[in-house]
């Protein structure tokens, strides 16, 4: 099949046939990372905008550099030093970066759905690279690309994420590519940090990490956002690390071969322990290296549309 999106904005409107598509091409990707000469003219002459409204070091750097092996120009938005500190909305900043040329613009954002907001107007390609709670298309797909690699496959595959489910964009596009893909997803946390819609997404939810890491194979570990919590959601970080953090003791539940993943930054001690962290069976700086592989393949399948770019 051939990828007919102009956007990628998040994995609840891909397809199965669409998410394998990505995972596909991301493995060709691979190859060319893997080469003396990390580079190919895929996106020659094509200005590719990183528009971050937020922190980031692991998504804007990965992007930026699947953007440079593809031979992208590339223009990164700084917010400190834009108009956007003088007032200017959010779309009249991207309909100016439009105006200098921008065909793709890689966006993230605090606010749920301002990727939508930027497709609906613009002529450029947006690819959504996090926004607000809602989705985060990139991680979940480089998840999934790992998983595969190492598994061999999805489907039939448990899969447990832990920790909070209610803010996590991560939580909720792995959700949406697992499911599509075959997987049977578990999710787990305090009953404060799991959204009352979650029974809608195909999921079965747990409130006790032991009987959730029952014969996993794989465990997606959260990080624990606090900057997205308007209110105190457990009475501690102690207290959520006893009942919810991954221990050695604990991971003897899963499955002998099971793999740990997390999306990082990982806050130690909290969400699990070093010694898992750097454990053979983490595939955490895994999960890093396949991210600009799969982003190259994003960029890739959106200039292949042969729209705009």
């Amino acid at each position: 099949m051939t990828f007919q999106r102009k956007h990628i904005l998040g994995l609840e409107e891909l397809t199965a046939e669409e998410i394998t598509l990505v995972l596909d091409t991301a493995e060709s990707m691979k190859e060319v990372s893997e080469r003396d000469v990390k580079k190919v003219p895929a996106l020659r002459g094509v200005t590719v905008c990183n528009l971050f409204y937020e922190p980031s070091t692991r998504t804007r750097s990965s992007f930026e550099i699947a953007e440079k092996r593809l031979s992208a120009d590339v223009l990164n938005f700084t917010l400190s030093h834009s108009s956007v500190t003088k007032g200017e909305t959010l779309l009249d900043t991207a309909r100016n970066l439009e105006a200098m040329g921008a065909g793709v613009i890689v966006i993230r954002h605090p606010m749920s759905g301002a990727p939508w907001l930027l497709a609906k107007e613009l002529d450029s390609s947006i690819i959504n690279a996090g926004d607000g709670s809602h989705e985060h298309p990139s991680q979940a797909l480089l998840d999934l690309f790992t998983i595969r690699e190492i598994k061999g496959r999805i489907k039939g595959l448990k899969v447990v994420i832990v920790g909070d489910i209610l803010h996590s964009r991560v939580a909720r596009s792995n959700i949406w590519g697992l499911v599509k893909l075959g997987a049977e997803v578990r999710v787990v946390g305090p009953p404060t940090l799991i959204p009352k819609y979650i029974e809608n997404a195909k999921v079965r939810t747990f409130y006790n990490l032991d009987d959730a890491i029952e014969g996993a194979d794989v465990i997606i570990m959260l990080r624990i956002q606090m900057e997205r919590q308007e209110s105190v959601y457990f009475p501690s970080l102690r207290e959520y690390s006893r009942f919810y953090g991954l221990t050695r003791e604990k991971l003897k539940r899963a499955s002998e071969d099971v793999t740990v993943m997390h999306p990082g930054p990982i806050n130690r001690g909290i969400e699990l322990s070093s010694d898992i962290a750097d454990d053979a069976g983490s595939v955490i700086l895994a999960q890093v290296s396949n991210g600009i592989a799969v982003r190259m393949a994003m960029f890739y399948l959106v200039a292949s549309a042969g729209r705009n770019v």
